[in-house]
């Protein structure tokens, strides 16, 4: 345990984590992880009666900025975690109080090089907005063309070594909590705090995010529907990002002030769906307050900040999803079975006449209806339940679609109670289902298809000429492995050795006591039957170990 607590390097926090759980009834899980002891005599871990979800939301608030995170990863993993929890889990919002911007003026011009009047003709040093990992101030950035509003981001002191001592915490727990809780791998606690780990890192670098906010521009060059703010290089770096000021509406506010709802809402749909579908590359929360509108009533344009946390679809992976909402379109229940399927990878035997079965009934709560009244979120939610149940585990980058597309379509119909998702979307699926299998594309598939085939026909006799003449001259190994064989052999040479060192033991006594040398021989027969008795309790320890 010592060892371990000095890698996380933060006993005192350990602590804190403890205590929080255990005033939210999770004393049970305290206890079955071995920290019961550092939850200290006068704190009660108590059960109390408030459902899990809200009594788990609860606590991640209590535990501060990477805890509210980590909740909002789960919550987009209908695959690991109940409906009821996350939708406690959604109510999460990153809000902390500002720091005062003299406590940050230091860092910013240490981070940017240069005395902040050299960089900025003005800053605002009231912030616009505040979360965990940094806070927004407007200003007027320098520049031979005259001053430029621009919005800056700045990323809290310290805030890097903050979140890596609690990866290191809860990286702990997580494996603690797996080892000593059987039925908690259900809900995969590592996978999940990796998962963090990957959000949080990307959302730590500003570079990527400068990055992300570049290629999005590339990839919507020539709409006029969609903005994204330009990222001033020469004032940025990878704590400080110096944005184009998109001075725009939250889009309830526009609505409010006269903007169409159906217009939004039908824009917002369809920038999504290109990002995700076409593009492979899309804004992974897209949630009210990171869009904006600008432009006219008649013309309004989507502005989409907050660029730190991007998803990725490879084009197998795009293919396969437009397989799925295809099917979907189509009312066919094999067809939604075999691209969910696809999708997915295995984790065990799967049963395909119970599988089909399954999604062929929760496909059924949805197909039957007009394709209005389908909720998108709701079937993908379902058909992600109803596959991980079978043991199908879905991959971070489609359930990250599966969030966008839910958030999105929570917003169109707020804004838009009429809004239809699939009438929306179909004809674009059709379109890009079709243009996979285009005269064009079929052609290089044809062509990257024969390259494959030749090249594994040119090879294919030299390695079957080296195979043979191994054979031949009898250098042919063939190397097998059992994950069971060094465990049983380590067990069987410690059974021998202990067997020995007993036997030997006791062949001495018998030979002490016929010479009459009594003291030592009753010494020698207990230090067999010490050696003996410790080898046993030591098997019976490690064996317990285990099966923990």
């Amino acid at each position: 345990m010592a060892a371990l607590l000095n890698t996380v390097r933060d006993l005192e926090r350990l602590r804190q984590i403890v205590a929080v759980l255990g005033r939210h009834g999770f004393g049970e899980v305290i206890q079955r992880t071995g920290l019961g002891s550092l939850l200290g005599s006068s704190a009660k871990a108590e059960k109390q009666k408030v459902a899990i979800g809200a009594r788990l939301r609860l606590a991640m608030q209590d535990l501060g900025p990477s805890a509210v995170k980590l909740g909002q990863i789960m919550s987009t993993r209908p695959d690991l975690i109940p409906a009821d929890v996350i939708e406690e889990l959604k109510k999460l919002q990153d809000n902390v109080p500002p720091l005062p911007f003299e406590s940050l003026r230091k860092s910013v011009e240490e981070s940017l090089g240069a005395p902040l009047a050299d960089v900025y003709e003005a800053f605002d040093e009231t912030p616009l907005a505040s979360a965990s990992i940094g806070q927004v101030h407007r200003a007027k950035l320098r520049s031979p063309s005259g001053p430029i509003d621009v919005a800056v981001k700045i990323q809290r002191p310290n805030i890097k070594d903050t979140i890596e001592r609690d990866l290191d915490l809860l990286y702990w727990l997580a494996r603690a909590i797996e080892r000593s809780i059987p039925e908690s791998k259900t809900y995969a606690p590592v996978k999940l705090v990796q998962e963090f780990e990957r959000s949080i890192t990307a959302e730590l670098d500003f570079h990527l995010e400068a990055d992300n906010a570049a290629r999005f521009t590339r990839n919507f060059h020539g709409h006029t529907n969609v903005k994204f703010p330009f990222v001033h290089k020469d004032a940025s770096s990878r704590r400080v990002l110096t944005l184009e000021f998109l001075d725009g509406q939250k889009v309830y506010e526009a609505v409010a002030t006269g903007h169409s709802g159906e217009l939004l809402a039908k824009n917002t749909l369809q920038i999504l769906i290109k990002q995700i579908f076409e593009d492979g590359f899309f804004h992974a929360d897209p949630h009210p307050g990171n869009l904006l509108v600008l432009g006219t009533h008649e013309a309004p344009v989507l502005g989409m900040v907050d660029l730190g946390l991007v998803g990725r679809l490879t084009t197998e992976m795009r293919d396969r999803t437009i397989d799925l909402m295809v099917a979907v379109a189509r009312e066919d229940h094999r067809g939604i079975a075999d691209a969910l399927f696809a999708i997915g990878k295995p984790t065990r035997k799967i049963d395909r006449r119970a599988y089909d079965a399954e999604v062929a009934r929760l496909s059924d709560r949805y197909l039957g209806k007009t394709l209005q009244d389908i909720e998108m979120s709701a079937l993908i939610r379902d058909l992600i339940g109803g596959a991980t149940k079978f043991g199908l585990e879905i991959p971070p980058d489609f359930l990250m679609v599966g969030k966008a597309l839910m958030t999105v379509e929570g917003i169109g119909k707020e804004i838009y109670p009429d809004l239809d998702v699939f009438g929306e979307v179909k004809p674009y699926f059709l379109r890009l289902f079709w243009q996979r299998y285009s005269p064009e594309k079929m052609s290089a598939e044809l062509v990257r298809t024969a390259t494959r085939i030749g090249g594994a026909a040119t090879d294919l006799p030299v390695q079957l000429q080296e195979v043979m003449e191994d054979v031949r001259q009898g250098r042919l190994i063939l190397r097998t492995r059992d994950a069971e064989t060094d465990p049983a052999f380590d067990r069987l040479g410690r059974r021998l050795y202990s067997g020995m060192v007993v036997g030997s033991l006791l062949l001495g006594s018998a030979v002490l006591l016929a010479q009459g040398a009594y003291v030592l021989g009753v010494s020698f027969i207990a230090g067999a039957v010490t050696w003996g008795g410790g080898h046993m309790a030591l098997m019976f320890v490690l064996r317990r170990t285990k099966k923990k």
